[in-house]
C-alpha cells in the first residue's frame, strides 16, 4: 500500500477529441481524514490531424491493426507524460490513464479504452494504473461514470456536479449514496454541427444563438428511450451514431437551428436530472456561455463555474485521484453510480523497474 502524499499524473482523452489532458496533482488528507489536492501543473496536448483521424477511425480496424494501435497509442501517452514532466521539471509517483474510449457497450459486457498500460509504462519509465472501467463492467456495471467518487471526495461541498464534455453527466448525493449517470450528448453533438459550418466548435455558443429552436426536433430528441431509463446509465459513440444522429437526420433543419435545438435539448435534460441547489459545472461546455445560460434559465440550480484549471482539467484530476485511491487500496468505483453488484478498486497496475534501480549486468 502506498502512503500519502502522492503525486499522480492523470491522463484523460475525451470523445470530443480536443486533445490529451494532463494534470499533475498532489494528494493528501487533512486532520479529519478528508482528501485534499493541489494541481501542480496541467495542460492539453492537442492531437495532430493524424492522431485525431486514427482515434476517430479506430473502431473500424481489423483485430491485428487494432491491437497494434492500442500499443502505439499507449506509447504515445507515455511519451506525452514523460515530456510533460520533463518540461515542467516535476516528478510523479504514478501515471493514472483513462485512455481513449473506442467501444462502450456495457449491456454486452464490453468497454474498451485505447492505450496499452504496458507500452505507456515503458515509454514513461514509471508505474502506470490504467483500464479503470473493465472490472466494474465485469461486476455487471456500466463502467461509467467513474468521476462521481472524485465529486464526492474532492467537491462534496456542492449539491451536484455537472460535466459538459463529449457527453453531459451529473452526480449528486441521494441519501447515503452518490448517484450519477450520463444525461445526454453534449459536445460530441455540438462539435459535429459546428464542423458542418467550418468551425471546430461553437465558441461561446455564438452559432447556436443565431438559430431557432425546432419544436419538432426538440420533442423528438426529448422522447428518445434513453431518457426514460432510471438508475445507472451511460452513453457511447455507438448510441450517438445509431440513435441520436439518425433522429437528427429525420428532421431537416439548418446547422444553426440544429445547434440551437441541441443546446435547448441539453438544458432541458440537465434540468430534469438536476436536484437544485448549487451545481458545479466543468468541462469544455462550461466555456459555452449560451449553453450555460440556457441551463441556468431552464433549471432551478445556482450555476457555479470554478477556476479555469478545474473547469478544464477536472476529469484528468479525478482520474489521478482514482490512481491515488488504487495505490492506497481504497474503493475508487461506486456501485451506486455504475449499477454494479458492488463497489470496487478498479484499474490495472504496470510497474517498471526505474532505470536508476537497474543492477549492473556485470554483477
Amino acid at each position: 500500500m502506498s502512503h500519502l502524499p502522492l503525486r499522480i499524473l492523470g491522463l484523460m482523452s475525451g470523445t470530443s477529441l480536443d486533445g490529451l489532458d494532463l494534470c499533475l496533482a498532489l494528494f493528501g488528507k487533512d486532520g479529519s481524514g478528508r482528501w485534499t489536492f493541489d494541481i501542480l501543473a496541467a495542460e492539453t496536448a492537442p492531437y495532430s490531424p493524424a492522431w485525431a483521424q486514427k482515434l476517430q477511425q479506430a473502431h473500424t480496424l481489423g483485430a491485428l491493426d487494432f491491437v497494434a494501435l492500442h500499443r502505439e497509442y499507449g506509447r504515445y501517452l507515455g511519451e506525452q507524460a514523460a515530456s510533460f514532466l520533463r518540461r515542467k521539471n516535476l516528478r510523479a509517483d504514478y501515471v493514472a490513464s483513462h485512455g481513449h474510449t473506442i467501444f462502450h457497450q456495457p449491456q454486452r459486457g464490453v468497454t474498451f479504452q485505447l492505450g496499452e498500460g504496458a507500452a505507456l509504462a515503458a515509454a514513461a519509465d514509471m508505474p502506470v494504473v490504467s483500464d479503470f472501467r473493465s472490472l466494474d463492467v465485469a461486476l455487471g456495471g456500466q463502467g461509467a461514470p467513474l468521476v462521481p467518487v472524485g465529486d464526492r471526495l474532492l467537491f462534496g461541498g456542492y449539491d451536484g456536479c455537472l460535466n459538459l464534455g463529449g457527453f453531459a453527466n451529473i452526480s449528486f448525493e441521494q441519501g447515503e449514496q452518490r448517484v450519477a449517470f450520463d444525461v445526454c450528448p453534449c459536445n460530441v453533438a455540438l462539435n459535429a454541427l459546428s464542423r458542418s459550418l467550418g468551425a471546430p466548435y461553437d465558441r461561446d455558443g455564438a452559432l447556436a444563438a443565431q438559430g431557432s429552436v425546432s419544436a419538432a426536433l426538440l420533442s423528438a430528441l426529448n422522447a428518445l428511450d434513453f431518457y426514460a431509463q432510471r438508475g445507472a446509465k451511460s452513453l457511447g459513440r455507438e448510441w450517438v451514431e445509431e440513435v441520436f444522429a439518425k433522429k437528427m437526420a429525420e428532421h431537416s433543419v439548418s446547422a444553426h437551428d440544429g445547434l440551437r435545438t441541441v443546446c435547448e435539448h441539453i438544458a432541458v435534460q440537465v434540468a430534469r436530472a438536476a436536484r437544485g441547489g448549487t451545481l458545479l459545472v466543468t468541462g469544455g461546455g462550461a466555456h459555452n456561455a449560451f449553453l450555460v445560460q440556457r441551463i441556468a434559465d431552464v433549471s432551478s440550480c445556482r450555476i457555479i463555474i470554478p477556476d479555469a484549471q478545474v473547469v478544464n482539467f477536472k476529469e484528468a484530476l479525478i482520474f489521478a485521484l482514482l490512481g491515488a485511491l488504487y495505490a492506497g487500496n481504497e474503493i475508487n468505483t461506486l456501485a451506486s453510480a455504475t449499477g454494479a453488484t458492488r463497489s470496487s478498486i478498479g484499474g490495472s497496475l504496470v510497474n517498471v523497474t526505474p532505470k536508476c534501480y537497474q543492477r549492473d549486468k556485470s554483477h
